[in-house]
């Protein structure tokens, strides 16, 4: 198969989709391949005896205040999209000894739960302090921070926060989020709530950054909350697909592409085989940099420190799926986290944070977080009537791990099928002890290992679903390499896109969108941008 288009976007994540979307609407003609059978990258869902469930990613507040929802939403929503959101309770943390912290929609509502009144106040701060400065945060988190259109975001948060707010906020980006929630808070509320989500930004408690990202996080599920889609997550592919075809792209699935073409010095297409896709105008490519730079491209092309920083790149922790159905409700000790769409066994920093160290050893945590996805409670359509379903996520592993914390199970033959399910059944543990009578309850389990993340999605390096180490070193300015942050590539008529470059992981698409923008910019300068390297 042989076909020219303006450009050529290299995989169906959520980046690709954005990306492929917005060149489209500007007139271009554009050819997404993914090697899947179907896009949707960690999108998808999966249905069997009468259950529903997300496979991999599932919830959304990031895509719907993301600038690819802005500009397509209504579009989605027209071909079919739905979500399901809470207006209630939130998001909650069981700890070990049974202790539940709780945060509802409402931020009254979720410091009312507070001990102390002084934390009561520090937590509204948070809140309105972001809010206060939610403009220019967004616009540098979406924006291409090598370029000058990042002094507009700067310029908008400098009005906003003062000299003495920037100078705060360039400390928060170097604070890990166990030390800026034990400086503001007496009481364990906040951090058992928010340290755990910081393992859904590749993040442990005492990582540098968490001090940017727990108020970033607290605030945007405020006030989004935790949506999901309704009937699950295959309705978000149907009504991109819809969309994809509306605008003309063409959207090549199966198809795996093996090399980006270069002729007369820029990127001209890519190839795989049986195929051969040429790029009038840019190829979008939403790899690694170890792919990108050390397969995809000829090796003459890639400058020697860009070769030497790709290899470099680094993988974060591994992470791991586990499905279970229930023939019953979840007979949660404390009634209240039955109404609550996302629970973590967790007691915050503590044990969170003795995880991940125990994972970066390369062992099996002893005691893991367990985050428990309880969708159902918002979209009762994905389970049979009286039943229930649990999503489990564990981002605390090892790829190749060299031993148990616990001293119970046998690591010797890596992740295996009796490792994994051992894995799982500890992990079931955890969530029953907070559950009595939950193994009763339990059917069908399904386990998706570390090595079954990487086996479905080229990205996830070793089983990590956010497709490299989001550690300060490994972000913001310098993702998704320290040569050269942003996404033009030393090739021109080549464009990074995906998890792996700035804003880094999550659903939001902002990559993807960011460089389609910028490339269809209207003007002369846009036009001599897209050909030189480095722009």
């Amino acid at each position: 198969m042989h076909a020219t288009y303006d450009a050529v976007v290299v995989g169906g994540g959520i980046n690709g989709l954005a990306a492929a979307a917005r060149l489209a609407r500007s007139g271009w003609s554009v050819a997404l391949v993914d090697d899947h059978d179907r896009i949707g990258g960690f999108v998808a869902a999966q249905e069997h005896d009468g259950f529903v469930r997300d496979t991999w990613s599932s919830w959304h507040p990031l895509f719907v205040t993301g600038p690819a929802y802005a500009a397509f939403g209504a579009d989605l929503h027209r071909h079919g999209l739905a979500y399901a959101n809470t207006d209630g309770p939130l998001t909650a943390t069981v700890a070990d000894d049974g202790s539940v912290a709780l945060a509802h929609r409402s931020v009254d509502e979720t410091v009312a739960g507070f001990a102390e009144a002084a934390d009561r106040d520090a937590y509204r701060a948070m809140i309105d302090r972001f809010g206060a400065h939610a403009a220019g945060i967004g616009g540098l988190l979406g924006s291409e921070l090598h370029a000058p259109g990042t002094l507009g975001p700067v310029a908008t948060l400098a009005r906003a926060a003062g000299v003495a707010g920037m100078e705060t906020y360039a400390r928060d980006t170097l604070t890990s989020g166990r030390s800026w929630m034990r400086a503001r808070f007496t009481g364990p509320e906040t951090d058992r709530l928010w340290a755990p989500w910081l393992l859904h930004a590749g993040l442990a408690p005492d990582s540098a950054s968490g001090g940017l990202m727990v108020p970033i996080f607290a605030a945007t599920m405020h006030g989004a909350g935790l949506p999901v889609v309704a009937g699950g997550a295959g309705h978000f592919l149907t009504a991109w697909e819809r969309l994809l075809d509306e605008l003309g792209v063409a959207v090549h699935t199966g198809r795996r592409v093996e090399r980006v073409t270069v002729g007369s010095g820029r990127a001209t297409g890519v190839a795989g085989d049986g195929f051969a896709f040429r790029a009038r105008r840019a190829v979008l490519a939403s790899m690694t940099p170890p792919a990108l730079y050390g397969s995809l491209l000829p090796p003459t092309v890639v400058p020697p420190p860009v070769a030497e920083a790709a290899a470099r790149y680094r993988p974060g922790r591994a992470a791991m799926q586990v499905h279970v159905t229930l023939s019953g409700p979840v007979p949660w000790a404390d009634a209240r986290l039955a109404g609550v769409p996302l629970v973590h066994v967790s007691d915050g920093s503590a044990s969170t944070a003795i995880a991940c160290a125990e994972a970066e050893a390369g062992l099996l945590p002893r005691r893991p977080t367990v985050v428990v996805g309880q969708q159902h409670v918002l979209d009762p359509t994905r389970v049979p009537e009286g039943a229930a379903a649990l999503w489990l996520q564990l981002q605390e592993l090892p790829f190749a791990p060299v031993g148990d914390a616990a001293g119970e199970l046998d690591t010797a033959d890596g992740w295996d099928r009796t490792l994994a399910e051992g894995y799982a059944e500890r992990v079931l543990d955890r969530v029953a002890a907070h559950a009595p009578g939950l193994r009763e309850l339990v059917g069908r389990v399904d386990v998706l290992d570390p090595t079954a993340i990487a086996a479905h999605n080229p990205n996830a390096l070793c089983g990590d679903p956010y497709a490299g180490s989001a550690e300060l070193d490994q972000n913001f300015w310098w993702r998704p390499l320290p040569t050269g942050g942003g996404h033009a590539t030393p090739v021109p008529g080549l464009w990074q896109i995906g998890a792996s470059t700035h804003p880094g992981p999550g659903l939001g698409g902002a990559s993807g969108f960011l460089v389609a923008d910028r490339l269809t910019a209207p003007g002369p300068l846009a036009r001599l941008r897209s050909r030189l390297p480095g722009a």
